[in-house]
């Protein structure tokens, strides 16, 4: 170590998940080589909503004790773990849980219980002293480094959102029966919504879903602009309400803007499912001043046109 340098903050804390439906046994669904990494991908983004980071908190490892999922976190900043536990006193770290477990599962609600301990410490006793919490987590120094599962699970999480746009196989043995919780695209044959037509550039167009070909198209060409076209977006999707745009930037830094942008609009569309349509990602394109790639998406003019 050099002289003089700081020390890092590092602690640990466990936190305790129970479904309180008889019928949901987080522990069994964990166990399950077909929902494993659904429930983990849950965990995974929620616990990066809680500090606004997708590196905020890291999983240590996840143990199944019937009927609690009881997931080891480690802290490696003071800041992030007081975001947390902000966040976990105030109920949204539950409200995260509850949210993402039930996209990932495709169920209709995950009520929870949580509960938090360092050590012998309960700290959902003491959370209105924050920094009582803090000097706790502190103490509880990391016993390991993340297990073996744990690190395979990210490799295969990563593999599923990279080919989650083919809806083929997923990369990796172990994530090979494993499925994206619900279809990316609606079905072309779906029923439209109300707004059947929509008018652009004085022009009327069908107001269809968005396609593969709309998603992969729009991914190449926006560039920087992806996340101004979320926050128009997020207007009117719950799902890419903050910070999620923010941790999506985060989470896909270093595969580029092409895939930051895909990840935000297969949000979008997983989301809204029927009602992601071409309508509402013109108008988000209109109001970022991104007229060439709307025309494209409408098939105005041929891709050596667009610069």
């Amino acid at each position: 170590k050099m002289a003089g340098s700081p020390t890092p903050w590092i602690g640990s804390a466990y936190l305790f998940l129970q479904s309180t439906y008889k019928t949901i046994a987080l522990p069994s669904l964990y166990e399950s080589s077909q929902k494993k990494l659904c429930v983990f991908k849950a965990l995974k983004l929620a616990l990066a909503d809680s500090t606004g980071s997708v590196n905020g908190v890291d999983m240590l490892k996840v143990h199944c004790s019937h009927p609690h999922l009881i997931v080891q976190l480690r802290f490696c900043k003071q800041e992030n773990c007081r975001r947390f536990l902000r966040s976990y006193r105030e109920g949204a770290v539950q409200k995260s849980l509850q949210s993402h477990l039930q996209l990932s599962l495709a169920t209709t609600t995950v009520p929870l219980e949580v509960e938090l301990k360092a050590g012998s410490e309960h700290l959902d006793k003491m959370l209105e002293d924050e920094d009582h919490c803090l000097e706790c987590i502190y103490r509880e120094k990391p016993d390991r480094l993340p297990d073996e599962e744990i690190t395979e699970l990210e490799e295969c999480l990563k593999s599923l959102m990279l080919h989650q746009s083919t809806n083929n196989n997923v990369a990796g043995k172990d994530c090979s029966s494993l499925k994206s919780p619900s279809l990316p695209y609606p079905p072309q044959g779906s029923s439209l919504p109300p707004q059947v037509t929509f008018i652009f550039q004085g022009q009327q167009f069908d107001n269809r879903t968005i396609t593969p070909d709309d998603h992969q198209k729009f991914a190449k060409s926006v560039s920087k602009k992806w996340k101004q076209v979320g926050r128009s977006l997020q207007k009117s999707c719950r799902a890419l309400r903050d910070p999620v745009i923010d941790n999506l930037a985060l989470e896909y830094d270093r595969e580029g803007l092409y895939e930051q942008a895909y990840q935000m609009l297969l949000r979008f569309i997983q989301s809204e499912g029927k009602k992601a349509t071409i309508a509402r990602l013109i108008a988000a394109l209109e109001e970022n001043s991104l007229i060439s790639l709307a025309e494209e998406l409408l098939g105005l003019h041929s891709n050596e046109d667009c610069s």
